[in-house]
């Protein structure tokens, strides 16, 4: 393991998991081993994570004088490794007690954050804390699971005498989503890895000066991810709101069904909101309930263009039709529901898509934007154009089914192996949707108000294209232009593509 000498003259040592730009980790606890961490759920996809192991933890070495081991004295321990590594400025991410310091490094140093990520975190620094009788109400969520009576029985159990490394086993239970075989692994590493001498030093007397650090946090200007966990009882969401609103710029997610480890509980949830988060190329717009990513490109002020993908694509799909387009127009690529780094609330089909692509529109004062559309996305965006005609400025459909009945249906799709960058329950709702679609969806097409351009794919194309011309001929105005390319134009033949949306009006 790499090593470098801190503030004091400790040897502490870091890990580094994945690719990507470099995530500085600290470990909560207090004084756990960084190595719980793991990969943070398969955020190794996206970032190089670097894994600190505290002072006296793990790898590294104990300092001469316990009392660094305070929270407080710890900051520069973080503020040697970002020189250790060379960065500017770093993305710092925290985890429950580490929270705490990483939320004192901003304070402490809050030019050298590029952005900040709070995990479940302990808001002691900021004096947002959580008192016993809050704990145990929150922790009541679990009552109707069934190891809940003994594990109610030995938390109520705990005393002023009980030591540390026994609390954390009790607790244990109450903090995941799930109390299930990934859990009790993951939390049976606890013990063996924590260093319960220093922990209780950790919090120890003047570690904090809450009202300093949020005068101090006042000029911070980095983006802040506050994470809660559903179910978590330390902090519960009402208190990762209450500190969220202390930092100037700060972004409050809830994981749904997570405890205290949301990497553990739902690992795709988890790294879809830290990585959308980190990316500073995407932004996220809650609409219904549901945050959707969307990757930004563009002048600010320029004819907003937004561009709708297909079914089991997201907005990388548009990755070189954005970067054209960006030259003379405002760029939004969203990820629908169930894509990509947007959530997967359930609740698919063509309709679901027509109402959230509207909202996104609305939530985004897009009013009069052109709307880019292949396949799924495209059909969501004529519907919308049809039922809200004022919405849609211009309408570009590449390849959009038509609905007809499918003779013969789709058979029921079997779920390939491995991963997906999508919610396969995507897939059987709009089979059923394309098998036997609602009557409705066919009229009232004549209401499309917007300038409106058909690409088709041609004969390679599973779509079948004189569904394309009927559709053509029933929108008002519409052009249809066929290029043989099947049915990924904009990705297999961008350069034809992007010359005939520019002639479109583009």
């Amino acid at each position: 393991m790499p090593t470098f000498t801190t503030y004091d003259g400790t040897e502490l040592a870091y890990r580094t998991r994945g690719e990507g730009e470099p995530l500085v980790c600290l470990a909560g606890g207090p004084m756990r081993d960084a190595a719980y961490l793991g990969d943070l759920g398969g955020l190794t996809a996206h970032r190089t994570l670097v894994l600190l192991d505290a002072r006296g933890t793990g790898a590294s070495a104990e300092p001469a004088d316990p009392g660094t081991y305070r929270c407080d004295r710890q900051v520069g321990d973080v503020e040697a490794l970002r020189a250790h590594l060379g960065l500017e400025r770093i993305d710092l991410l925290g985890h429950s007690a580490g929270g705490n310091l990483a939320t004192l490094y901003a304070a402490a140093h809050p030019g050298r954050i590029r952005s900040l990520v709070l995990v479940t975190s302990a808001g002691r620094a900021l004096g947002v804390t959580t008192t016993d009788e809050e704990w145990d109400a929150a922790a009541e969520v679990f009552a109707d699971r069934p190891w809940y009576p003994e594990a109610r029985a030995a938390l109520d159990a705990i005393g002023p005498d009980t030591p540390l490394s026994r609390v954390h086993a009790i607790a244990a239970p109450f903090s995941y989503g799930r109390w299930d075989a990934a859990a009790r692994e993951h939390a049976a590493a606890a013990d063996r890895r924590t260093r319960w001498e220093a922990a209780g030093a950790y919090h120890g007397e003047g570690a904090y000066d809450p009202a300093a650090t949020r005068r101090a946090l006042a000029a911070l200007t980095a983006p802040v991810l506050v994470l809660a966990g559903e179910y978590d009882a330390g902090p519960t969401p009402a208190k990762a709101a209450e500190a969220a609103a202390l930092f100037p710029h700060a972004e409050l997610v809830v994981q749904a069904g997570a405890g205290h480890h949301p990497w553990v509980d739902d690992p795709d949830a988890f790294v879809r909101a830290v990585a959308a988060f980190l990316d500073p190329a995407v932004r996220t717009v809650t609409v219904d309930g549901v945050r959707l990513a969307h990757r930004l490109a563009g002048p600010e002020g320029a004819p907003p263009v937004v561009l709708v993908h297909g079914r089991g694509e997201n907005g990388t799909t548009w990755a070189e039709v954005a970067a054209d387009l960006a030259a003379d127009h405002r760029v939004y690529a969203l990820d629908l529901r169930g894509h990509g780094l947007s959530d997967r609330p359930g609740g698919y089909g063509f309709d679901a898509f027509r109402d959230e692509l509207g909202g996104f529109l609305k939530a985004l004062g897009l009013t009069g934007a052109t709307v880019v559309a292949h396949s799924t996305g495209a059909a969501a965006a004529y519907l919308l154009a049809r039922d809200e005609p004022g919405l849609v400025g211009r309408l570009v459909l590449e390849e959009p089914p038509v609905f007809f009945p499918l003779d013969p249906p789709r058979p029921v799709a079997e779920r390939p192996e491995g991963p997906l960058d999508f919610d396969w329950e995507i897939v059987p709702a709009t089979d059923a949707q394309l098998n036997d679609p609602d009557p409705d969806w066919r009229d009232r097409l004549a209401s499309i108000t917007a300038p409106t351009l058909v690409l088709a794919g041609g004969p390679t194309s599973h779509v079948p294209q004189e569904r394309l011309s009927w559709l053509a001929d029933r929108i008002p105005g519409a052009q249809l232009v066929t290029v043989d390319a099947g049915h990924l134009v904009h990705t297999d033949r961008p350069t034809t593509f992007l010359s005939l949306i520019r002639e479109f009006g583009l």
